[in-house]
């Protein structure tokens, strides 16, 4: 079993308060597609000023309707960003990422899915073909956002080229996870064998939810 691992020399620390520096531009995500509905989605939360991190001071453009998302919206939340495809050995792990969130979400966890196909084609089709597989086979009710680049290279996502960073581990597969701690500055990698209701990883949940 893959221990998970995190940035080195990161420890929790506040938020910066409304004083702070004046914040740098926010980066659009790269992405593009046709519009949905979910089921459910998180009710958007307008960020504080001075209250996102630089993490997730970013925009993404929402799957079930392309509009522009304020990741700001989840600061003070524990967030699990995962990169998602619809014909993967690991495709069956969407139902334990909804578990996951159905059990946790009250207490501050969100999940925040990223469907790619940048592993073995796995996600050949548009965001309107992903949305209702997601929708009809697992219910899924937990964010997703439109198909995303997240392999390093040239048009990797911004929000996967710095969780790649800060880890020192980008995604070698579909279903790669990063849980990312309520300050927004701590991020624990884990790789795609590790099932969203593994001991491992719903441990470091219930952790960082704990955390104050």
């Amino acid at each position: 079993m893959p221990l998970p691992r995190m940035e080195n020399g990161r420890g929790l620390v506040a938020a910066p308060s409304p004083t702070a520096p004046r914040r740098r531009p926010r980066t659009a995500v790269a992405v593009s597609g046709l519009a949905f509905v979910l089921a459910l989605a998180v009710t958007p939360v307008a960020a504080q000023p001075g209250a996102c991190p630089a993490l997730l001071d970013r925009v993404a453009l929402r799957l079930q309707d392309e509009k522009p998302q304020d990741i700001c919206q989840f600061a003070g939340h524990v967030v699990l960003v995962v990169n998602t495809a619809s014909f993967c050995g690991f495709t069956p792990q969407y139902r334990s990422l909804e578990t996951l969130y159905d059990r946790y979400r009250q207490r501050g966890l969100v999940v925040l899915g990223f469907p790619s196909n940048d592993f073995g084609a796995q996600e050949p089709g548009d965001n309107r073909q992903i949305a209702a597989f997601c929708e009809n086979t697992f219910g899924v009710r937990f964010p997703m956002f439109a198909k995303t680049r997240v392999r390093p290279g040239v048009g990797v996502d911004p929000l996967f080229a710095e969780l790649a960073r800060r880890t020192g581990e980008p995604p070698q597969w579909n279903f790669h996870k990063y849980l990312i701690d309520r300050s927004g500055e701590r991020v624990i990698s884990f790789r795609s064998g590790v099932d969203p209701l593994q001991a491992s990883l719903v441990r470091e949940v219930e952790r960082l939810l704990d955390a104050k």
